[in-house]
């Protein structure tokens, strides 16, 4: 962001404090998000993203917003701390000469971060949907007659574990149990699925926040050796972070759909990237690509102004500064 090297315990910590407060901000939002991706043409239980918001609190109370958030707690901090620093790390290689980045090269160091952050993004991301997701499946009880028999009873065990209160041992049964029976039945690879979805999304993704970004903020230096002010530098971070969501969202929606692993009444199964596309395509048109796509620039966006205000303000540095080990 500025000429002064930052290192990269600081981005670290500036990264991981970002995405915990980020996280928690608009986590109900990436929850909505993840239902109205999944929904399928004729049996759409939420309307938009507000009828999805009341009706989540209705059913499964204030606390239902936020199934799966432990999950996203526990390993936002690692992921956003690599997709920063990486980015940082990248760019800087690539700068040696210090005569400036070209378009192509900050491009370069963006690719470079989401192949980066896919090694903690795609086990999170295979978790967190299975949690938010349980409701809308929970949901589709209202029309049993619609379900085969097998289909039905999955879907009561699931309701059942699901909505479970805080007083029995299925209430924390969570992403521990579903990581546990993955490992068990599939291995490691288990916890990848939707792998090359996953870098679909978030490989273009940073290649258009990071350069962005960088253009953006310059336009709010003052001068070519001072920094921009932090109201520009949360600016800046968030429209590079709801346009670049904007730009691949056709990618989430595919990764969504791959990862998710019980199926409400007559839901299709994938068997892979161009699987999934081509039936989305052909069942319910282009239109089901942008599926979640408000929502997502809305979760996107504060992410990174948040993590942009944290790199301007320095919390890691100040944290390390305090720290006896510095």
């Amino acid at each position: 962001m500025t000429k002064q090297q930052i290192s990269l315990p600081a981005k670290l910590i500036n990264g991981g404090i970002a995405g915990i407060v980020g996280v928690t901000c608009v986590f109900p939002i990436d929850l909505v998000k993840t239902r109205l991706q999944n929904q399928r043409q004729g049996q759409q239980i939420y309307k938009n993203m507000m009828d999805c918001l009341v009706k989540t609190v209705r059913s499964e109370g204030y606390f239902g917003m936020y199934r799966g958030a432990a999950v996203n707690l526990t390993l936002v901090t690692p992921e956003k701390a690599i997709k920063l620093a990486a980015n940082d790390f990248f760019r800087q290689h690539l700068n040696k000469n210090e005569k400036g980045l070209t378009v192509f090269k900050e491009m370069l160091a963006g690719c470079g971060a989401g192949m980066c952050q896919v090694v903690i993004t795609t086990p999170m991301e295979m978790l967190k949907i299975q949690l938010q997701d349980a409701g809308r499946l929970a949901a589709q009880q209202i029309k049993p007659a619609s379900m085969s028999p097998t289909k039905l009873a999955a879907t009561r065990v699931l309701s059942r574990s699901y909505n479970a209160g805080p007083s029995t041992a299925t209430s924390a049964l969570s992403a521990t149990q579903i990581a546990r029976e993955l490992l068990r039945t599939q291995g490691i690879p288990g916890l990848y699925k939707g792998l090359w979805a996953t870098l679909m999304r978030d490989v273009p993704f940073s290649m258009v926040y990071f350069p962005l970004f960088a253009h953006l903020n310059q336009l709010g230096q003052p001068s070519r050796d001072e920094s921009a002010p932090f109201y520009w530098a949360f600016f800046s971070g968030c429209l590079a972070g709801s346009t670049a969501a904007v730009a691949v969202n056709p990618c989430d929606v595919v990764k969504t759909r791959l990862q998710s692993l019980n199926k409400g009444a007559s839901e299709e199964s994938y068997n892979g990237v161009v699987n999934c596309v081509s039936k989305i395509m052909r069942k319910e048109g282009p239109s089901a690509f942008l599926k979640g796509a408000g929502c997502r620039a809305l979760v996107i966006a504060p992410l990174f102004g948040i993590a942009q205000v944290m790199y301007f303000i320095g919390i890691g540095e100040f944290i390390l500064d305090l720290s006896p080990f510095n």
